[in-house]
């Protein structure tokens, strides 16, 4: 593993445990070169993902999208890294739950959305003011109104 601080590639796992339901390792290392300590995560991925996209088109899944988008949406928001982690971790349980090893950008989308409205309403209405691409002011409107009466 390269070292992030000074690129070598000496270094020494000093621990290693298992997260997210043995989904990950976490691995926390130490540059023999440096002596600065860094963190890798491994993942494992069975078969390839891949997402299906409104014209019908079909790419690989890219967990970093997800990440982003929803960075995006939480910006100077009270939101933890690890609680966009956790969004993310739960899009990939869609694949889990549909084996097919595809999904919609609608289903990435909508769980995305569920998950932004229980963690944070302004970073809900940013990511679905996109992600519905309201097309006029009406649209917002009328999606806030349905926020407020779920309340």
């Amino acid at each position: 593993m390269r070292c992030p601080f000074c690129g070598a590639n000496n270094d020494r796992v000093i621990d290693s445990r298992e997260i997210k339901e043995g989904r990950e390792i976490r691995r926390r290392r130490l540059c023999l070169e440096c002596g600065k300590r860094f963190t890798t995560y491994e993942r494992i991925e069975i078969i390839p993902l891949m997402v299906i996209k409104k014209d019908g088109r079909r790419e690989p899944y890219e967990r970093e999208k997800v990440i982003k988008g929803v960075m995006k949406a939480c910006e100077k928001r009270p939101v933890a890294p690890e609680q966009i982690e956790n969004i993310a971790d739960e899009v990939e349980k869609l694949f889990e739950i549909s084996s097919r090893g595809e999904i919609s950008t609608k289903e990435i989308g909508g769980k995305i959305m569920e998950e932004l409205k229980k963690l944070d309403q302004v970073a809900y209405v940013r990511f679905a003011s996109v992600y519905k691409e309201f097309r006029d002011l009406q649209e917002f409107y009328k999606e806030l109104e349905n926020l407020r009466r779920e309340e």
